[in-house]
């Protein structure tokens, strides 16, 4: 099993909002969204974060996938 953030490239073009404004609003670093966009492990304060700058709950951004699953694939 592992994290998608599928979901929250979703949100942001729900919200018409690019991975910079995603940055400015969450406070965060430019590899920290490397990092999200790549599928790696980021903190729990980095999705708390996030959560808040879209005022949204952590289901909303991330999921739990099976290995090998067409969601599980790393984004680009």
């Amino acid at each position: 099993m592992i994290i998608s953030y599928k979901k929250l490239w979703k949100l942001l073009i729900d919200k018409d909002m690019k991975k910079q404004d995603l940055r400015e609003a969450a406070q965060l670093s430019s590899s920290t969204v490397a990092k999200l966009t790549h599928g790696d492990n980021v903190s729990t304060a980095v999705l708390l974060k996030i959560c808040t700058a879209l005022q949204c709950d952590i289901a909303d951004i991330m999921e739990v996938v099976p290995d090998g699953s067409p969601a599980s694939e790393k984004q680009l």
